[in-house]
């Protein structure tokens, strides 16, 4: 069965059941194989965990079924086995930080299963508030206001941490606020282009074949450009800048269908990181380690006390080969600090190879292919752009962290999407699949309506005909 009629067939909720059950027995299996590698023995609390699990995979299952009955069967599985996937890798990588107390790593995977839980409460609490994804357009400007303020605040906030400013304390916890950013200006982009996108789709001269876009329509993107260049700044995090500007190039994109729009973008995007990498310290440091990521290992570097976690990660995807060493059976504590959130990738790549490594972007990319279809099939525009919003801003996020990890760009810092550790990360990206079943749900609907009344009409005239059958 085609994907397309997968989507289609009256029995979604029973296929989700299915890939549901096949998910939680992946990651039971994956958290007890680490446990028996690394101790000889089932992980300490796996009933707890095995329970945990189950009811992650349950409660939402049972809120699709009972608010968002025609929503798409395979977004709460990919999210969850992805999740899933995240909580093993973190369980096996505690195991070696308690083990190896020089390492001074923190053990984290029981705050991220809370974490975890936390997000899926909060997926399941807006699928029961949210009935139509529409209502959110009359809260664009108030949610920009928002938006503006949170990608603000770390640049006011102590909490500086590796270099970069994108936390804010509060009390005990550290929030990322640009990880809930990204989906209120998705929100905003879908909105405002909704309205705006018939003055930027045919306005403009010709040039080169290419329509380029008139001066007083530039002004959004430019604005959104110097605000993208300000975070790269002043708060040094070069990941939600890529993320922040790429995002409304592809929602422009979509809603214009101008190559224009997205030739200046690319062409705004080099010019000011080529400008800010040149002059900001930390960002020219991290492209200085890009381009030479071994010398942390000459004696020059391993005196100037350069960073090597680069060049670690490297080694560990070189170690893997094609299936890895095994779970429990790699190295991942020589990356450092940043193995459970930046570097976690790297565990997947030593342990489980490069097939590994290529079925979790499968993942990515079959979720994020379910957010571009949901996009097709939605009736409204505002919906059509959020669902592309939703799926571009994940594709970003995936890039500039894989693409970092693995030396293909400038390491960004951000936290790959429901695999590394991250409670702000976790929570936001729940809400972001809480949106793409919403949407789902609506677009189903609105699909359906004439084939279920042709389908009632067909029942209510064969109960007549064996009704009158039935009395002749």
């Amino acid at each position: 069965m085609s994907f397309a009629a997968l989507a289609q067939a009256p029995n979604r909720r029973r296929i989700e059941a299915w890939l549901l059950a096949f998910v939680v027995v992946i990651t039971l299996g994956g958290h007890a194989c680490t446990g028996l590698s690394m101790q000889g023995r089932l992980p300490a609390g796996f009933t707890g965990f095995a329970v945990a699990v189950f009811l992650l995979a349950l409660v939402p299952h049972l809120a699709v079924r009972r608010w968002a009955a025609r929503a798409d069967p395979l977004l709460l599985p990919l999210a969850l086995l992805l999740t899933g996937l995240g909580l093993v890798l973190l369980h096996r990588l505690d195991i070696t930080y308690v083990a190896e107390p020089r390492l001074k790593i923190a053990p984290v995977g029981n705050g991220q299963l809370v974490w975890t839980v936390i997000g899926v409460a909060v997926c399941v609490g807006l699928l029961i508030v949210l009935r139509d994804h529409r209502r959110l357009q009359r809260y664009l400007y108030l949610m920009m206001a928002v938006a503006l303020v949170l990608l603000m605040a770390p640049a006011f906030s102590s909490a500086d941490q590796f270099g970069a400013k994108r936390w804010i304390m509060m009390g005990p916890l550290s929030v990322q606020p640009g990880e809930f950013v990204k989906i209120m200006i998705a929100v905003f982009f879908a909105g405002y282009l909704t309205v705006s996108r018939d003055a930027l789709a045919l306005s403009g001269r010709r040039l080169l074949g290419m329509r380029l876009p008139p001066g007083r329509q530039l002004g959004p993107i430019a604005a959104i450009w110097v605000l993208s260049l300000l975070v790269l700044v002043f708060e040094r995090d070069l990941g939600t800048s890529l993320i922040f500007f790429g995002l409304f190039v592809i929602m422009l994109y979509t809603a214009t269908e101008r190559t224009s729009w997205v030739v200046c973008g690319l062409l705004m995007a080099v010019v000011g990181a080529a400008v800010v990498g040149s002059l900001e310290p930390h960002v020219h440091g991290r492209v200085e380690a890009w381009l030479n990521p071994m010398e942390a290992f000459t004696p020059e570097g391993i005196k100037a006390g350069l960073s090597n976690q680069l060049g670690q990660a490297l080694f560990s995807f070189g170690s893997g080969g094609i299936t890895g060493t095994g779970l429990g059976q790699g190295h991942p504590e020589l990356v450092g600090f940043a193995g459970n959130s930046d570097f976690i990738l790297t565990t997947v790549g030593e342990e489980l190879g490069l097939a590994g490594v290529m079925a979790v972007l499968l993942l990515y990319g079959l979720l994020a292919q379910r957010g571009l279809r949901i996009g097709l099939l939605a009736r409204d525009p505002f919906g059509k752009l959020l669902a592309t919003g939703m799926a571009g801003a994940l594709v970003l996020q995936v890039f500039v962290v894989t693409g970092g990890v693995m030396g293909l760009i400038p390491l960004t810092g951000k936290a790959l999407p429901f695999l590394a550790k991250g409670g702000s990360s976790m929570v936001a990206n729940w809400l972001m699949v809480a949106l793409l079943i919403r949407i789902s749900d609506s677009a189903q609907r609105r699909h359906e309506p004439a084939s279920s009344r042709n389908a009632a009409s067909g029942r209510s005239h064969s109960g007549a005909r064996g009704a009158v059958a039935g009395v002749g």
